[in-house]
């Protein structure tokens, strides 16, 4: 059964049209959203049919086999015409004029939808979910595979439809859907840093480092008198690069304890270990050392309290 000549058949909408983009009607607004111009014909024909409400079209390119989905703005276009946004026409791969099949549908409203940047861009916008959702309100159903355009302080940013839920057509009026972002698709993972050879070099040479540091060695230092008066003896000074020598005599000396000779007490005391308790054998096995005599010190008189001149108040 047809309508009018138009090729409209039983209880349901379907046509096909010549499309245009909608620079050719003077209508820029269209551009944001996802609605077409339609002739007023297919509004006489949609009046007398029982569709659902608001009223939502399918759209298909036979050629490329390409679907989308839309609204409907106002019944003003000629004849056999329709006029829909520019990014949907390359949605469809649609060139100016070619013929684009048209058919009333009915979608489930939308409970999820995943999006995916085209750059990153986008989500250097100082509320990107509030643009969007402003965006988004003049649009009435979104398909999985299409690109939508939002557009945003004098620039155009191209978001993908990557997954809808409960289908791959949903309508998004008057409706809680939760949305979800993807990365962007230029975006790139910061790349782990890869040990290297070069890496480990230097560090085994603080390594070796470490261990040249000299360790702490005892009773390296000078003695000194609690008297005041000069040693007898200048212990010679113990390097750092002796004291492996110096513990490994130590070690053979404690395991030959038992021997005590005397030999052994003075070369362990020549080279500047304190022996505790050998004084005794010091004073008579070691021979003490000429002293320089030093030259006495003038003695300088000492401060005397009331050793002045006295004088009266009288004069």
């Amino acid at each position: 059964m047809f309508f009018d000549g138009y090729g409209y058949h039983g209880t349901s909408f379907e046509q096909t049209y010549r499309c245009y983009p909608a620079s050719f009607i003077d209508k820029p607004h269209l551009e944001n959203g996802d609605k077409i111009i339609m002739p007023p014909s297919a509004l006489d024909r949609l009046a007398s049919l029982h569709i659902d409400y608001p009223m939502l079209f399918e759209l298909s390119n036979a050629a490329t086999e390409r679907v989308s989905h839309c609204g409907v703005l106002e019944f003003i276009a000629e004849e056999g015409m329709i006029y829909m946004p520019y990014w949907m026409m390359e949605n469809l791969l649609l060139q100016e004029g070619d013929i684009v099949r048209v058919k009333n549908v009915t979608l489930p409203k939308g409970k999820y939808v995943k999006l995916q940047p085209h750059t990153k861009d986008f989500l250097d916008i100082s509320n990107p979910k509030a643009i969007l959702e402003t965006t988004l309100r003049n649009f009435s159903c979104l398909t999985t595979g299409d690109s939508i355009m939002v557009a945003y302080n004098n620039k155009k940013y191209y978001i993908d439809i990557i997954e809808s839920k409960p289908s791959n057509a949903i309508s998004i009026i008057e409706t809680d859907c939760e949305v979800d972002f993807a990365p962007p698709l230029d975006y790139k993972e910061p790349e782990r840093p890869v040990s290297s050879l070069k890496n480990k070099a230097p560090a085994e040479g603080l390594e070796a480092e470490a261990e040249a540091e000299p360790k702490f060695n005892p009773f390296t230092g000078a003695g000194r008198r609690l008297d005041g008066k000069p040693l007898k003896y200048d212990p010679p000074p113990v390097s750092s690069s002796s004291s492996k020598d110096i513990r490994a005599d130590v070690a053979n000396n404690t395991a030959k304890s038992s021997a005590g000779s005397s030999s052994q007490n003075t070369s362990r005391q020549s080279q500047g270990k304190l022996v505790f308790g050998s004084n005794a054998n010091r004073n008579q096995e070691t021979p003490k050392e000429p002293t320089k005599k030093e030259p006495e010190k003038k003695e300088e008189p000492k401060f005397q309290a009331f050793t002045g001149k006295k004088y009266s108040l009288r004069g």
